[in-house]
């Protein structure tokens, strides 16, 4: 079992490479993660710490080869409760905890920053990058109406 550098820089397929390794000053950059099927609710609170999580059921992926493949391909830290599946991947961090805020601590442990990002770079459901809309334009088609919408 692999353990990434806190300074792990994001890989070639990352949205940009700023964001990959973007992180608070002082903080060590944020890797890129793929996140087992057993630890889905973490991967909502690492994009919602500056994360690009990847999570495996999201795409798709339960076969432990796969996940391996994906992360190796990718240059993903994979992060997993499976201690056959964290030795097969190239970098993996093995988690002990069920409970999502303990397994928060043990990726603040092994050295990886999990503060609220200052500014949201991920969506926390489903991994796209955010971009900031001018206060003053249309919000784009696809957000919803309701409380999000601003008053005229």
């Amino acid at each position: 079992m692999g353990r990434s550098s806190p300074d792990a820089e994001g890989g070639p397929d990352s949205d940009s490479a700023a964001e990959a390794g973007s992180g608070r000053a002082g903080e060590p950059a944020r890797p890129r993660v793929l996140v087992d099927v057993m630890c889905g609710t973490l991967a909502t609170y690492l994009r919602i710490c500056g994360y690009d999580a990847a999570y495996a059921l999201e795409e798709g992926m339960e076969d432990d080869d796969r996940i391996a493949a994906r992360a190796t391909a990718e240059d993903r830290l994979l992060v997993t409760r499976d201690r056959e599946l964290a030795a097969r991947a190239d970098d993996s961090l093995l988690l002990t905890e069920r409970d999502v805020l303990d397994q928060l601590r043990e990726v603040a442990d092994a050295g990886h920053p999990v503060s609220v990002a200052a500014e949201p770079t991920r969506c926390g459901s489903c991994n796209g990058p955010l971009e900031r809309v001018d206060g003053e334009a249309d919000p784009p088609s696809y957000v919803p109406d309701g409380p999000r919408s601003r008053p005229r």
